[in-house]
């Protein structure tokens, strides 16, 4: 039995600091879509991380809905760490 690729996956999330809710899916796609996130992402300056399993898991949830429990501790530490590296760097993080 042959193993099927799975298509590439890209998610863009968002955090509002001021709502005190978890982070939201603002944008996923599979194959031609993932490619635009990821070359709108570029384009804007915005950090890429590539973790195929998280993006294969939060691809699933639908635009604008919280990412899920089981997401929250990796994604806590992904902002953590930007919001760290924004600060090093002079820049805000975005809401």
């Amino acid at each position: 039995m042959k193993k099927v690729r799975e298509q590439q996956a890209a998610v863009a999330i968002g955090y509002d600091t001021d709502a005190h809710a978890a982070p939201k899916v603002l944008a996923a796609g599979y194959g031609e879509v993932a490619k635009s996130i990821l070359a709108l992402a570029k384009e804007n300056n915005v950090h890429i991380h590539n973790d195929t399993q998280l993006a294969q898991l939060l691809a699933q949830v639908p635009v604008g809905q919280e990412i899920p429990e089981e997401a929250y501790q990796l994604v806590a530490e992904l902002l953590a760490f930007l919001y760290n590296m924004d600060q090093k760097m002079g820049k805000t993080m975005p809401p």
